[in-house]
């Protein structure tokens, strides 16, 4: 099977249009270009994901959809990300980092809360089995924070922290 990740981004050099616009009180063109530099980061996840299917690993060379199809996720595989339902905890974008090596190929970083600089910034894993699909990480119980926190190799007062709003028990203060 395979499975890999990716990062990409499409905020290098906004700030410095923002800060115009902001000295302007421009918002509705700060917000704009932000939300078209994040729309612009997804598509860009997107293509990338489109040509790791039919060119690069080629697992459905073939693949003809139509935009609505692609838009409901009829591909073959997925490509959840950290911090959405599927994969929850922000801190594994640090393995991801590492082993591609993120900041030196693209210029993204990590603030110390996980955050992506520049924010129009997308990274994730590609699962690209034909049974893969998305799902939702439910309520984790303290048995399941404290084996996470095991096997993560860190505290259960970390694994707490960086679990927050996923657990289903209020951590001992």
């Amino acid at each position: 099977d395979f499975m890999g990740g990716f990062a990409v981004t499409a905020g290098h050099g906004i700030e410095e249009r923002l800060r115009f616009f902001e000295s302007r009180n421009d918002d509705y063109s700060a917000i704009m270009l932000k939300i078209l530099a994040d729309r612009l980061a997804e598509a860009f996840a997107e293509h990338l994901h489109l040509r790791i299917r039919k060119e690069f690993w080629a697992y459905a060379p073939d693949e003809n959809l139509t935009k609505e199809q692609i838009l409901k996720e009829e591909y073959q595989g997925i490509r959840p990300a950290p911090g959405y339902p599927a994969c929850p905890e922000h801190s594994e974008k640090l393995t991801l980092f590492h082993l591609m090596d993120v900041p030196r190929q693209t210029g993204i970083s990590l603030t110390e809360s996980f955050m992506m600089v520049p924010a129009a910034s997308v990274s994730g894993y590609y699962f690209a089995h034909p049974s893969s699909q998305y799902f939702a990480v439910g309520k984790i119980s303290r048995d399941q924070a404290e084996d996470y926190a095991q096997r993560k190799g860190i505290s259960l007062q970390k694994a707490e922290k960086l679990l927050n709003t996923h657990l289903n028990y209020s951590p001992e203060k």
